[in-house]
């Protein structure tokens, strides 16, 4: 299938509300040796991981490239020390080649087609296809689970009213649906594409729902939450998590983060929210207070929760958000402020759609490669004293 693109989940927290090749794997016995480190490994995660979105960008200065995604893959293992990897997005073409050298750098992959915007039947073509990629590289040795898409409500059209996603969120907001319909229609599309999923591919399977949705969990292996709560306690996020263990399946949290300005912690996911997309440029509305603080708190503070209910895997909102720069001198346009990233975007030439750019670390991806460093580290040590 040609190369489809959609709006992607990076680009609706981002603002849209304004609006392969498969090489070396890994390496002989690497997958054993993983599977020992996590049978002896301490009580905690057993995946630590980052959110990489493939799509083609907003212009294309911002358009996923090989040669960046090759350059950001090795960050990702070597910097922030993660040992996953979340590939979504868009383009059969894109998620493949991404994954594939994730698998290269022998980084566990939790693969996710996100099509959006587009007839059901071509949501499930670029499922199959993206399943089909998944079960090669597991065939091959690559660690890898395949998760069935991102909030169906959102992305897949009929099961809300609406066209767009615009339309689908305009119509949740005014109560402008039939809720039971709504289930129905959720509930109908999500066992056929579990089901695709089961077809093509033969290793684990998952799929990323939002906190509120109902899923029948028995449809899958993990159970896959976006989660973006906000209490002060640690002991009300393991409650109100505890709820998803109920199934007896391991649960991976495959979103969280937030935004980095004082109080986007508490905004339960709208931290994006506070752009103007009716400007031109675009630029942020009220007086939000920069803080990369405040997001490497929340990002720490919920990661320890994690690790302390053994979760299967966590993975963090997002590695790069290329079309939300940062302007460290203009806070009314520094659009980083209202992106999850972990690292900020810096143009060459502000305000220039054709302008170059990289990123810089921000405070949460200090703070994530800390912990990740630690535990990459405990894990190495358990392997090498384990039986020879």
């Amino acid at each position: 299938m040609a190369n489809t693109t959609g709006i992607n989940r990076a680009q609706f927290l981002a603002g849209a509300l304004a609006l392969g090749t498969a090489g070396a794997l890994l390496p002989s016995g690497q997958a054993a040796a993983e599977a020992q480190a996590a049978a002896t490994g301490p009580r905690g995660l057993r995946r630590h991981g980052v959110v990489y979105t493939v799509g083609a960008g907003e212009t294309p200065a911002t358009a996923w490239s090989p040669c960046r995604m090759r350059a950001d893959l090795r960050a990702i293992r070597d910097e922030l020390h993660a040992d996953t990897v979340e590939v979504t997005g868009d383009g059969v073409d894109r998620l493949t080649a991404t994954a594939a050298r994730a698998a290269e750098l022998g980084l566990h992959i939790w693969l996710q087609p996100t099509l959006a915007d587009v007839p059901e039947r071509d949501i499930l073509e670029h499922l199959a296809e993206t399943g089909r990629f998944a079960e090669r590289l597991r065939r091959q040795g690559a660690s890898v689970d395949l998760s069935v898409g991102c909030e169906f409500w959102l992305f897949v059209p009929g099961i809300v009213p609406g066209a767009t996603v615009l339309d689908r969120v305009e119509n949740l907001l005014n109560g402008a649906f039939d809720p039971v319909g709504t289930q129905r229609r959720l509930d109908a599309f999500t066992k056929k594409a579990a089901a695709l999923g089961r077809s093509v591919f033969h290793g684990s399977l998952g799929y990323a729902a939002a906190q509120d949705d109902e899923v029948d969990w028995n449809l899958f292996d993990i159970v896959g939450i976006d989660y973006y709560s906000y209490f002060r306690q640690p002991a009300d996020h393991v409650r109100e998590l505890h709820r998803y263990q109920r199934w007896g399946k391991p649960v991976a949290v495959t979103e969280f983060g937030t935004c980095a300005y004082k109080g986007a912690e508490k905004t339960a996911g709208m931290g994006w929210n506070v752009v103007d997309h009716d400007k031109s440029p675009e630029e942020i509305k009220g007086h939000p207070v920069r803080s990369e603080h405040t997001q490497a708190a929340y990002v720490v503070d919920l990661l320890e929760v994690f690790e302390s209910m053994g979760l299967y895997g966590a993975m963090a909102f997002e590695f790069v958000t290329p079309d939300a720069p940062h302007r460290a001198h203009d806070p009314r346009h520094d659009l980083d402020m209202a992106s999850y990233a972990l690292t900020r975007t810096v143009e060459d030439r502000p305000f220039d759609p054709g302008s170059p750019w990289h990123w810089e670390p921000k405070e949460a991806f200090h703070a994530l490669a800390r912990r990740y460093g630690h535990r990459a580290r405990v894990m190495r040590r358990r392997c090498s004293s384990g039986p020879k």
